[in-house]
């Protein structure tokens, strides 16, 4: 029987994404208790309020994050986000560099990038030093025509480069991005398939996610 990961970190009020951006805030519009009222005896529901900015928890790129005439996140093909081909590459804390991709088959296929850095989510020394890809290695993985990239780290670029290489790269080719994955010391090195579809939010750069894999 195949198997579901779950690669995506919980949207928790008051859990920082990004240092500098606000934390999310989660509450009830209309709590059960006060629902009461418009329903018959026993009878409640909630309604939820949620806070935030869109690049909150696990979320994915579109090219609108970084180009404002690409397509934003309403745009995004479905091909690019759901039932992908996938392979990971386990760095061991380091950054992806070209080297790593040398002699590997990835032409058409997400390729989820496990730096390991994910076990730091929640605190502060998440956002110091993490992994990223470096600018050679985004090239390769565009020249490839890959379709998807992810990676369990704070960013997919060195936020002390503001030209920001990557995601320039990446996104300028049309390959979404997910960043701040979790738990992709659970997958194989491939032979998965991989899906990260956000809702379909009009004039959205990024927007969350639930990514998850199915593994045969």
């Amino acid at each position: 029987m195949s198997s579901l990961v779950d690669l995506s970190h919980r949207i928790v009020s008051g859990v920082q994404t990004y240092p500098g951006l606000p934390a999310p805030i989660v509450d009830a519009y209309l709590s059960h208790q006060d629902s009461r009222p418009h329903y018959t005896d026993g009878t409640e529901f909630q309604i939820g309020h949620i806070e935030m900015v869109m690049n909150t928890a696990t979320y994915v790129d579109s090219p609108f994050h970084r180009f404002r005439e690409k397509p934003d996140i309403a745009a995004l093909p479905l091909h690019r986000l759901a039932d992908l081909e996938a392979v990971c590459i386990h760095t061991h804390g380091a950054c992806l560099d070209v080297a790593a991709l040398h002699g590997l088959d990835l032409r058409n296929k997400a390729v989820l990038i496990h730096t390991g850095w994910s076990q730091h989510w929640g605190t502060p020394h998440y956002f110091e030093n993490h992994p990223f890809v470096t600018r050679d290695a985004a090239q390769w993985l565009a020249d490839k025509e890959v379709k998807h990239v992810g990676i369990d780290s704070l960013n997919i670029d060195c936020i002390k480069d503001g030209t920001r290489p990557a995601h320039t790269i990446l996104l300028g080719a049309g390959i979404p991005i997910t960043e701040h994955l979790a738990d992709l010391g659970a997958l194989p090195d491939a032979g998965f398939r991989y899906f990260a579809v956000p809702v379909k939010v009009v004039g959205a750069g990024s927007f969350p996610v639930r990514a998850f894999a199915i593994i045969p």
